[in-house]
């Protein structure tokens, strides 16, 4: 009888499960807030890694995300092909990187057992696919929340992902390089092929994205560059420039780190409050369910946050060897747990907009987790600040990409606020940017 993708998954699933102890079952609340839960490790056998993967299944015709009490949600674009980052343009033409993770170089190849699991559970959860290798424009130009045009704006990529507009060049974040392009305002496509500014991090590219913001000046990029492993399996000779937020000298492509020991750092924002630079960071995995929390935390210039050898400030991982117990005492404890194994990846902040009382605080996509019993994320969530730092618990703002049968309708990922006070989300597996914004707004544009 010959076996499925699908059978041989949950056989693996099954042994791994079978083989680990996934720590004790808290709330999913615990992971949360300054002073998360942290149970003792439960570290599971590297063969086995923890797979309970939500199915892809995109949105049925007619339906979508369920936005909280006084908020509504519609499509202001679909039919993407796995949009996963978005940037408002000066002049509210929107950009939308469809983009997957780019192939594996022939000698890495798949990584044994564990890599063709993982594979499975990549292209199972709605990734791992052809990258369309573009980045799409989205105009919404009669203002009621719909993008009734939508234009190739550059091609011919490499898995772009981060944007970031610095004068009259548009700098683009490929999975191996910084590249830029002329723009003008107003343009609907960019002709002319990207220059390179200076190579990035890529090979294994166990993490691939590449997130990009400009100082306030625009005389300096920030990079955000996950790890090539979990924690360092693949040897730390693979892990320069990785884990970390690179500077970058748009002028000369000059490059240094900026902060290190940051697992996966994602999306990237400027604290209105303070002027501090601040991220979304996806923690590692296996070892249990409720370790350790993604978090989000301000960046001091230098900073070392851990990675691999410790988490959450100190906490020594016992997978790692050799330690580095000098590097472990200058280790930053971050400020927001964020939940285990959530997948924080968008992350804005927000002032005045129109979402009812989401206003003053950070909003955050949290793609959902892949190895967690139950599955948690799957959701777009807000958090208060004040005086500059994070306070209370997280509120929902917009949820249901999970169905009642577990499967993925969506899995959100790049989060924006446009100038109209809009929020929008980029959904990848239903290749849908979502807008959510106040019902008497939504209604307004509907007469």
């Amino acid at each position: 009888m010959a076996v499925t993708p699908r059978a041989l998954l949950f056989t693996l699933a099954t042994l791994a499960l079978a083989a680990c102890d996934r720590g004790p079952a808290l709330p999913e609340s615990a992971g949360y807030g300054p002073n998360p839960v942290l149970p003792d490790p439960a570290v599971t056998p590297s063969w086995a890694p923890n797979v309970n993967v939500a199915t892809a299944v995109g949105w049925p015709a007619g339906e979508k995300p369920t936005a909280a009490t006084g908020l509504g949600v519609k499509a202001f674009a679909s039919g993407l092909e796995h949009p996963r980052w978005l940037y408002e343009l000066p002049n509210g033409d929107i950009l939308a990187a469809e983009s997957d993770a780019p192939p594996k170089p022939e000698e890495i190849g798949a990584g044994g057992l564990r890599g063709f699991v993982e594979g499975m559970v990549l292209r199972t959860a709605g990734s791992h696919g052809q990258s369309a290798n573009r980045i799409s424009l989205l105009r919404d130009a009669d203002g009621d929340g719909v993008a009734e045009t939508r234009t190739v704006f550059i091609d011919k990529l490499n898995s772009p992902f981060g944007m970031a507009l610095v004068g009259d060049w548009l700098y683009i974040a490929n999975a191996d390089a910084l590249v830029r392009a002329p723009y003008n305002e107003g343009d609907a496509k960019i002709d002319a092929a990207p220059e390179k500014v200076v190579d990035l991090p890529a090979g294994r590219n166990h993490h691939w994205t590449k997130s990009l913001i400009a100082s306030k000046d625009g005389s300096r990029l920030y990079v955000g560059v996950g790890s090539n492993s979990n924690v360092g399996e693949n040897g730390l000779g693979e892990e320069t420039d990785r884990a970390a937020i690179l500077e970058i000298d748009p002028a000369t492509g000059a490059k240094r780190v900026f902060a290190s020991g940051l697992r996966n750092p994602v999306g990237m924002g400027w604290n209105p409050q303070t002027g501090a630079l601040w991220v979304s960071v996806n923690e590692r995995d296996e070892i249990g369910d409720n370790l350790v929390p993604d978090y989000m935390t301000s960046v001091k210039e230098g900073g070392f946050y851990g990675w691999p050898f410790s988490y959450w400030g100190q906490i020594v991982d016992p997978r790692v060897a050799p330690q580095n117990l000098e590097l472990v005492k200058a280790a930053i404890r971050p400020d927001y747990g964020l939940g285990a194994h959530t997948a924080s990846l968008g992350f804005t902040f927000v002032q005045e907009t129109k979402l009812d009382r989401f206003q003053n605080g950070a909003i955050i996509s949290q793609h959902g987790s892949w190895n967690r019993t139950p599955r948690v994320g799957y959701r777009v969530i807000y958090v208060k600040f004040e005086n500059g730092v994070p306070v209370g618990a997280p509120q929902e703002v917009l949820t249901g990409f999970l169905n009642g049968r577990g499967e993925a309708r969506g899995r959100p990922v790049g989060v924006i606020v446009d100038r109209r006070g809009g929020l929008l989300v980029a959904d990848d597996v239903g290749g849908v940017v979502w807008r959510v914004s106040e019902i008497a707004e939504s209604r307004a544009q509907l007469k």
